[in-house]
């Protein structure tokens, strides 16, 4: 059964439609002042556009903890609000573990003492109270406060401790009677996923067993209640999410002033690189040139989230501002690194068989297949690329050679099969340069992707020899974008401090020199 009509638990401050969609198209777009070079080098920024850090002092440990508790909170309200599919759930111990079978059986003894009490000459009932209790207490949880006041009295009134304390001190006590109500009580307050393990509550016949089942349906029932908050709240945390996230991130750099180290480094590194770059490809042999190259804030930043794709997530630290995303971008990393490899895979196909193959889809999609199947798990430590890559190339012979018969074509000689399983075999070397090659245009897509004010809406053209993984890739870029959007809408002030420390200090330094000259 629904929870008594579950719009009742939403209210009236629960967003429309619009709201929603408001929220998702700005994730795709930066804020004028995080764009413009006039926000990384003006001075007269409001606090809440441009926060700044404590001085360096002594940080104690209540602070710290402060700190953890503050990320705690904003990682969890950022995984609600951008995870659709996040809900909770029951903690299941491993079978055969120490602390699975140390519960079983001190769960069992104590049902054990409750059935001896129940069962004795005359019966104890002082534990049946206890919970009758606490059943009592979990079924007045499940009512929203201010309503349901009718059911809500009759549950005291049923469930009055002093009463059946009173009853069993007389040898009236209806111990199955107040079961039957408690399982009719629960079915008009449970979820339409529980109706089938209430009804299997009323075929239970011993009253222990009973009792415990609906303890167990109960906890379900709670996890329930939690998950449909969670789903009623998420609209309302994504329209706050920019706000409070800053806030809260404000908030822990005031308690840590370090809690930005990770994420200057990170825009450094970035810096660093784009100088060098514009050095090399600005500067002629002979030529003198003592200006400092000029860098766009948004190039360099958006250069930095690139170069999260290729992170090594088990060695390097990573960015205190993007914390919250880390499993995310781990995971497309993990997803790019399979479809750089199948993009490599098709394009030497298609060079050595172009002829063969061409005009046949069905044959070009169970390659495809195939390498995507035996490419799972790729990013795990035990898994072999080279070997794989080797049977890829076996089983891609054996598909054409399949094709080819049908056909009635000649099968592939044999020099031709050992050219191509060698290729694909070579592409386990990072510095293979049709790696290379797709890597780049990888690159070149992400990174034209970022600059679009609404990718979802429409995305960049997709470089050559990445038709194969298109689909993906436009699904995947989406998914990137939409968490770097959404991390610039939230951290935009911060970095802008940042950039404006590393590329325009001496800038601006250059400035008061020559304004305090003309004085």
């Amino acid at each position: 059964m629904p929870f008594n009509g579950e719009k009742q638990y939403v209210g009236e401050d629960q967003p429309s439609d619009s709201d929603s969609s408001r929220f998702s198209e700005s994730m795709a777009s930066l804020s004028d002042y995080e764009c413009s070079r006039q926000s990384f080098t003006s001075d007269s920024s409001s606090k809440s556009s441009s926060p700044a850090s404590s001085p360096p002092r002594v940080v104690t440990f209540d602070e710290v903890m402060g700190a953890a508790r503050n990320l705690e909170n904003m990682t969890l309200v950022h995984e609600i609000a951008v995870n659709e599919n996040f809900q909770l759930k029951q903690d299941a111990l491993p079978e055969n573990s120490l602390a699975s079978r140390v519960k079983r059986i001190v769960h069992q003894a104590y049902w054990d003492v409750l059935e001896s009490e129940l069962n004795a000459e005359p019966p104890e009932y002082d534990h049946a109270i206890k919970l009758f209790e606490e059943i009592r207490e979990i079924l007045l949880s499940f009512l929203i406060p201010g309503s349901g006041n009718r059911l809500r009295n009759q549950i005291c009134e049923v469930l009055d401790t002093d009463l059946i304390r009173q009853q069993a001190e007389h040898g009236a006590v209806d111990i199955q009677g107040l079961a039957n109500y408690i399982i009719s009580t629960m079915g008009k307050l449970c979820a339409p996923v529980r109706d089938d393990d209430v009804r299997k509550l009323k075929a239970t016949g011993n009253i222990v067993e009973l009792l415990r089942q609906i303890f167990h349906v109960l906890d379900l029932m709670n996890m329930d209640m939690a998950n449909f908050l969670i789903r009623s709240f998420r609209p309302h945390f994504q329209r706050q999410l920019v706000d409070y996230e800053r806030t809260k991130f404000q908030e822990i750099l005031e308690e840590t002033p370090s809690a930005l180290d990770k994420t200057t480094k990170w825009i450094k590194d970035s810096v660093n690189e784009e100088l060098l770059a514009v050095s090399e490809t600005t500067l002629t042999p002979g030529a003198e040139n003592s200006s400092k190259p000029s860098l766009s804030p948004t190039l360099v930043l958006n250069n930095s989230y690139l170069k999260l794709l290729q992170w090594d997530y088990q060695k390097k630290e990573f960015p205190e501002t993007l914390i919250t995303d880390e499993v995310r971008l781990q995971e497309l990393k993990e997803k790019l690194n399979q479809l750089k490899i199948i993009a490599c895979l098709s394009l030497i196909t298609n060079n050595m068989l172009g002829a063969i193959i061409e005009g046949l889809p069905e044959l070009a999609d169970r390659l495809k297949r195939i390498s995507a199947v035996l490419l799972e798990g790729m990013n795990k430590e035990t898994f072999n690329l080279k070997e794989v890559l080797n049977s890829v190339g076996v089983q891609t012979c054996g598909e054409v050679n399949k094709t080819l018969i049908e056909k009635g074509l000649s099968t592939l000689n044999a020099e031709v099969q050992a050219n191509l399983v060698g290729q694909f075999s070579s592409i386990e070397k990072e510095d293979n340069p049709i790696r290379s090659l797709i890597d780049k245009r990888i690159q070149l897509y992400l990174k034209n992707l970022l600059c679009l004010p609404s990718p979802q809406k429409c995305p960049p053209p997709m470089p050559g020899g990445l038709a194969v993984i298109q689909q993906e890739l436009e699904v995947l870029g989406c998914q990137y974008a939409n968490i770097v959007n959404l991390n610039k809408q939230v951290y935009g002030p911060f970095y802008a401090n940042i950039l404006r420390k590393l590329l325009f200090s001496e800038e601006a330094m250059g400035k008061a020199d020559a304004s305090s000259s003309a004085n």
